[in-house]
């Protein structure tokens, strides 16, 4: 069956980031500037390109993989708060299904998390030893959408605290082979002792990355290493703590550091110049659709409410995609317009006037 054309539709206001006030036109599901007779004004105030949840877990709960029906409203609440574009940073269930769903946010996946032997969260990734990791990695670079995730560290209970789960050697020929089949490599890492490793390694960027040093923000950098410091999943960490604390005191202790310091880490890697991008860690432990809460939570570490807009939105979809990621002439006319400007009021992000996904008016 072939799908029916979108309509053309026009919008007015000022669009973002170049702040300049203009009209713009949907034609077949693309930005154009060129009027188009007859168009509907469906919107009109600031003009932003669709949002990007850059750590999001569709299809993944609590206990492991989800029925589609549930993935589906995982997806639905995600767009309906304007995110258009999701790197899905691991996750056990096959959504593939949703790439024929024009309705339905595009996702980059990360294949299914690869993790060490008893080191992480049941039903959610791959188990394996260092001697595998290769092989693993390979097979999910191959599988996903050009990402690979590692958990990088996790609670140890011989140790009784957060300790990492690779040894120097695997990492640098697990990374190196994914760097082979043109994948990127991301890692999740709470705490400091993975960390050294995990960058020497070449890998591509850090999931919530609570453990940084100075030292090692200004290697990041120096090789474009990203962050996503998942601000609201952090907050959290004294729940973690509390939930570990009569086992292992020392690892309840630790979360509680490094809660303290969230705020100082992600506006030491915005100084440093670290690609720093929103994410939410939406699926395992946290409800989907919290993006504009994560712009937030990087505007309360102090970084510019502009920068941190620009981390949900053009950057992140330049930085998973390629090209500007702008509203130009023939882009994909995925975008969100709100009452007020969000370089200035953030907040108005929590409340979308219209959202825009593939040149259809989902809200």
């Amino acid at each position: 069956m072939t799908p029916t054309p979108a309509p053309a539709l026009h919008l007015r206001g000022v669009v973002l980031p170049e702040a300049e006030h203009r009209d713009l036109w949907v034609r077949d599901g693309v930005v154009t500037y060129e009027p188009v007779p007859g168009a509907p004004t469906v919107g009109s105030g600031w003009i932003l390109p669709g949002l990007v949840d850059l750590h999001c877990h569709v299809g993944l709960a609590a206990d492991g993989a989800v029925p589609d029906d549930v993935a589906e409203q995982q997806a639905l609440t995600d767009r309906d708060t304007g995110v258009l574009l999701i790197r899905d940073a691991g996750s056990a269930a096959d959504t593939r299904w949703i790439d024929a769903r024009d309705d339905l946010p595009r996702i980059v996946r990360a294949g299914r998390h690869i993790a060490r032997t008893k080191r992480y969260l049941r039903n959610f990734g791959w188990e394996i030893e260092p001697e595998d990791l290769v092989a693993y990695v390979e097979q999910e670079a191959r599988r996903s959408d050009g990402w690979v995730k590692l958990v990088g560290d996790w609670i140890d209970r011989d140790k009784g605290d957060l300790s990492p789960c690779w040894p120097r050697w695997a990492l640098d020929a697990a990374i190196a082979r994914a760097h082979e089949l043109g994948a990127r490599v991301t890692a999740h890492v709470f705490g400091e002792d993975a960390l050294p490793d995990l960058i020497g390694a070449g890998i591509d960027g850090i999931e919530h990355g609570t453990g940084l040093s100075d030292d090692l923000l200004s290697l990041m950098a120096e090789r474009g290493v990203a962050l996503v410091p998942t601000l609201v999943l952090v907050d959290n960490f004294p729940k973690f703590a509390s939930q570990g604390e009569v086992k292992f005191p020392g690892y309840a202790a630790h979360m509680r550091a490094l809660h303290e310091r969230r705020h100082q880490n992600a506006r030491d890697a915005f100084d440093a110049g670290v690609p720093l991008f929103a994410g939410t860690d939406a699926g395992g432990q946290l409800p989907h659709g919290l993006v504009a809460r994560e712009v937030l939570e990087f505007v309360a570490a102090g970084i510019p409410a502009e920068a941190a807009v620009a981390a949900a939105s053009w950057k992140a979809r330049s930085y998973l995609l390629g090209g500007t990621g702008l509203l130009d002439e023939g882009a994909t006319a995925d975008l969100c317009v709100y009452a007020d400007d969000p370089r200035v009021s953030p907040e108005t992000l929590l409340d979308p006037v219209r959202i825009v996904l593939r040149g259809r008016v989902v809200r």
